[in-house]
């Protein structure tokens, strides 16, 4: 199932999503002929995905909504460092055994279509697209057999970077979490919907030229070991979003580097999960 956090004028809702139509809550409250929660982390975190799927019901034609960050506000949002092997090979690093971290700010989600809008004092900017999941329940020192069981699903992420505050800090946070860093989305798909979340294909685009063309395959650390090593560290929340890493691509590792310019289009579509496309804009002095 593909649900999705969705706004029509000041009227937030949520909706399943099938193909190019959607349900929203309002639509599926009559077809079911009962209410269903009023945010979408108590449908997701609830046993009402169960319920809606059983109805077998049908998605209306949408035009009119705007798509929004699917989990509104996780406690945490932790992104890993060097987890792909083509990323870790293009910068000269080694693979490794557990997982590197760095947190973002919830203030860096936006949606979908959003813009990412980035001062002009920023002199290289980076996209690097991601598959994220969604922590289902809270969990602390998870065996790895057991860790699929506490995630919810899917979706695609863009952990936009600041290079040179990046590296000239020789730490990442403060590079990764301006406003508008971590555009997300389209929407959250169902773990039972992916049958093999580490075989799918992962596609960057700037302006419609490929910068990032590999697979989740190409994951270091899997899904599992990833939620039992980051659990025997700090306790896993119910919304938690987790991104797993980027593949090779990125600007900052290229022999001329192509960083985002204002007016840029950035794209990641992930195989199953759907695209985030996002406009580029640079403000102030």
């Amino acid at each position: 199932m593909k649900v999705a956090r969705v706004k029509q004028d000041s009227m937030e809702t949520y909706a399943l999503v099938h193909n190019d139509t959607m349900a929203v809550k309002e639509e599926l409250e009559k077809q079911l002929g009962k209410n269903l929660p009023e945010s979408i982390e108590e449908f997701l975190f609830g046993d009402h995905i169960t319920t809606v799927k059983a109805a077998k019901l049908t998605a209306y034609k949408n035009k009119h909504y705007k798509l929004l960050p699917p989990i509104s506000k996780p406690s945490k949002i932790i992104c890993l460092g060097y987890n792909y092997l083509d990323h870790a090979k293009e910068q000269g690093a080694t693979p490794p055994q557990e997982p590197v971290i760095f947190m973002k700010p919830r203030t860096t989600l936006v949606g979908a279509h959003d813009t990412i809008v980035c001062p002009k004092f920023v002199t290289k900017l980076d996209y690097e697209g991601e598959l994220a999941f969604v922590i289902k329940k809270n969990c602390k020192n998870v065996k790895q057999e057991d860790a699929m069981n506490y995630v919810l699903g899917y979706m695609v992420f863009n952990d936009v970077s600041a290079r040179d505050i990046q590296f000239g800090d020789k730490q990442w946070t403060r590079g990764k979490s301006f406003d508008t860093f971590a555009p997300c989305g389209p929407w959250i798909t169902t773990r039972d919907e992916i049958s093999d979340p580490h075989n799918l294909r992962i596609v960057t685009k700037v302006n419609g030229e490929i910068r990032q063309n590999s697979s989740t395959g190409n994951m270091a650390l899997k899904i599992d070991k990833i939620v039992a090593s980051l659990s025997k560290i700090m306790t896993l929340e119910q919304g938690d979003i987790i991104a797993t890493g980027t593949p090779s691509g990125v600007a900052v590792f290229m022999s001329e580097p192509k960083f985002l310019k204002h007016g840029d289009t950035v794209e990641v579509e992930i195989e199953g999960l759907g695209s985030i496309r996002n406009d580029v804009v640079f403000v102030g002095h």
